[in-house]
């Protein structure tokens, strides 16, 4: 079993409620941009509004995109910025002010270490809302060190650590991290990212066939990567490496999902039996019909095509980053590389397609492990406790 992080007593049961609670959520983007923290805040947004929790989205206004709408039951309201980094940043805060002061939500979440919580922290500093904060990832590109390394970043981490109510983390990585920077281990709260169980299924055998024919998939071994296309998820690695798998398993397939500032590239690197299939809304499908799920990142926070991968019963071959390594286990709910090289992930890819009973192995301890540790439902549940007990002790304060 697992060492799961211990959830502080911010998520202890609460009274209820008989009022909404109204929370504006801030993010670097959101939908249509098809990324994990958006995926997972448009997932979550209608199971917290049925606990009571209305939720405004405040984010990035990019080309192409209004300033405002409602997407799927959200309001969203995006902000202009700049193209320079920092006065963007600072651009974002200052819109972000007067929108939150005619908002007048109850709770302030930030998605993100960065700008997201220098906006609700300067929030908070203005009207006193409460403000909780959710890091992304962690590791050498997480979001602490890349506050920490950038310009006033040690003071900025000194005055989150002083006005953020509660630090949402999603691995034990992200959770040591801060820690070690001095964050009491009772304001970090343990609330994993979560997956839609109902939706991520496996299949049998003949309605796999049948996805295959409809997505017009090919016959034969095929592998899945799924996430943004970025030099931090290593799959022009998973690209090299394909013309060696063929060479074992000749109809062997790899079908990379997503898009990102590295398409153009890897399609140029692509060889005989890679496959792209852009930017899809419905990944179930696709999972639905794969034999293996290949996540090469350099590093993670909780992937959730990762999450739902393993609810979809796929076997996963996965580098040991981020929240990866609370899930899976080597050659128990999957493929763990520790050491990485393109080698490593060659040599787990080739164990995997020719060990079956390997596979299945895995497959079915990783679903289970995810059902029991990673329903979207229970994400819901443990932000409705979160926001509720940092009312409540704002309140008493």
């Amino acid at each position: 079993m697992m060492n799961m992080p211990l959830a502080s007593n911010l998520l202890a049961d609460v009274p209820s409620r008989h009022h909404p609670i109204h929370v504006a959520m801030i993010t670097q983007g959101y939908l249509p941009l098809l990324g994990g923290a958006e995926r997972q805040i448009a997932a979550l947004a209608p199971l917290l509004k049925e606990r009571g929790i209305n939720v405004h989205v405040i984010t990035r206004r990019y080309s192409g995109l209004k300033s405002f709408e409602t997407i799927q039951g959200v309001p969203v309201h995006r902000l202009p910025t700049l193209r320079t980094k920092a006065l963007s940043s600072f651009m974002f805060t200052i819109r972000a002010i007067p929108l939150i002061r005619s908002l007048r939500p109850h709770i302030i979440h930030a998605h993100g270490l960065l700008s997201p919580t220098t906006t609700a922290v300067a929030a908070k500093r203005v009207f006193g809302i409460p403000v909780v904060s959710k890091s992304l990832r962690g590791g050498i590109l997480g979001d602490l060190t890349r506050l920490t390394n950038g310009p006033l970043g040690h003071q900025r981490f000194q005055t989150f650590q002083k006005h953020v109510d509660a630090f949402i983390t999603i691995s034990n990585e992200i959770e040591h991290e801060l820690i070690e920077k001095g964050i009491s281990p009772k304001r970090c709260v343990f609330i994993p990212n979560g997956v839609k169980l109902d939706e991520f299924q496996p299949v049998d055998i003949h309605k796999k066939r049948l996805l295959r024919k409809e997505l017009q998939l090919p016959e034969g071994p095929l592998a899945i990567f799924a996430g943004r296309l970025e030099n931090e998820k290593r799959v022009g690695d998973l690209i090299q490496v394909w013309h060696l798998i063929r060479q074992q398993y000749a109809d062997a397939n790899l079908l990379i999902l997503g898009t990102g500032s590295q398409e153009a590239k890897l399609k140029q690197m692509a060889t005989e039996g890679v496959l792209f299939g852009g930017a899809v809304k419905h990944v179930a499908p696709y999972l639905q019909t794969a034999d293996v799920f290949v996540l090469p990142s350099v590093a993670e926070g909780l992937s959730n095509a990762l999450l739902e991968a393993l609810a979809t019963g796929v076997p996963v071959i996965v580098t040991a980053t981020g929240g990866t390594t609370d899930i899976v286990r080597h050659k128990v709910s999957g493929w763990l590389i520790r050491d990485y090289e393109s080698k490593a992930l060659l040599e787990g890819i080739l164990a995997f397609l020719g060990n079956q009973a390997l596979r299945e192995q895995c497959a079915s301890e990783g679903r289970r492990y995810v059902l029991q540790n990673y329903s979207l439902i229970n994400t819901a549940d443990n932000l409705y406790k979160l926001y509720n007990n940092v009312l409540f002790q704002k309140v008493k304060a």
